[in-house]
């Protein structure tokens, strides 16, 4: 049976007021081209819906059945058509995010605290990995954006935008402050106890492959999950850290820890946003990214 479903809505608006005059009014139409519809769809079923009275018009035996099933259907639409609209107005919605602990810390979380302020019904969801699982999360859809550390594979639909600088250095404790203030190479470096973080994250494999270029391989004593336990454990002189220069800022001002210098600092990389171009992002996660991006484009 191909009936115009136009031809229903206009069906759920007579029954509902019982009134050919007030649906016309609440649809913007004529009544003829109320009427003519109800008609078309009569026509179609093959039985009145409606018997005209003096008030206006009341559903059949058959109109109302009918009714019953129409009526849940089409406030049904109704009710998502309410909800998309919360949703593009930013009333309501879900976000996942893809971060580490490093971009969680030092660049992501000042923005989350600002969009929550401004949207607090927007649900947002962190999924704290480091930057390989991060993209693996991407490529799988279960995160709408990721921000990364670089180095990473620049991979076909892949979208990268570099938002802040960091830099790898090495620090230590009161153990190695005959070390301070002095040049090193990083030969001399490999005399004493290093401590990584673990072999599958960006970090190690970029202090790595920088090292490798200058003809040193790196072998830890110590190889840690987080950067945090890597500074609670040069704060007691268990060796020397490989560590992003901000989780140390705080130790450095105090004088707590120190930096060690070297011929050839490391070159600085980046935090990154990544998402996938080719998948269309919700009004909330699109709304969160442009605040990042706005941002990155003000630093």
């Amino acid at each position: 049976m191909d009936i115009n479903l136009e031809y229903y809505k206009i069906f759920y608006y007579v029954a509902k007021y019982g009134s050919i005059t007030q649906a016309a009014e609440r649809l913007s139409i004529s009544q003829p081209a109320v009427s003519q519809a109800v008609r078309h769809l009569e026509g179609g079923l093959g039985c009145a819906l409606f018997v005209r009275t003096a008030k206006g018009v009341r559903l059949t035996k058959e109109g109302g059945m009918l009714f019953s099933y129409v009526e849940r259907g089409y406030e049904t639409i109704l009710s998502g058509e309410r909800k998309l609209s919360e949703m593009l107005n930013l009333e309501k919605g879900e976000i996942c995010v893809g971060a580490s602990d490093m971009t969680l810390q030092f660049y992501l979380l000042p923005y989350l605290e600002r969009f929550h302020e401004k949207y607090p019904k927007i649900r947002v969801t962190v999924t704290n990995a480091p930057t390989p699982e991060t993209l693996r999360h991407l490529a799988d859809g279960k995160i709408d954006f990721g921000i990364v550390s670089t180095p990473l594979d620049e991979k076909k639909g892949l979208r990268i935008t570099p938002v802040r600088k960091i830099r790898d250095v090495f620090v230590a404790g009161k153990k190695y402050e005959h070390l301070k203030g002095k040049t090193l190479s990083y030969r001399e470096l490999m005399q004493y106890p290093l401590m990584c973080l673990e072999g599958s994250t960006s970090t190690r494999h970029y202090v790595e492959r920088f090292l490798a270029g200058q003809g040193v391989s790196l072998s830890p004593e110590f190889e840690l999950a987080t950067s945090d336990m890597l500074i609670q454990f040069a704060l007691r002189n268990l060796g020397i850290a490989s560590v992003v220069e901000d989780f140390a800022a705080e130790y450095l001002k105090k004088e707590a820890l120190f930096q060690l210098r070297f011929e050839q600092e490391i070159p600085e990389r980046e935090f990154c946003i990544v998402s996938d171009e080719r998948i269309p992002m919700s009004a909330a996660a699109a709304k969160l990214l442009s605040c990042l991006c706005a941002g990155a484009g003000g630093s």
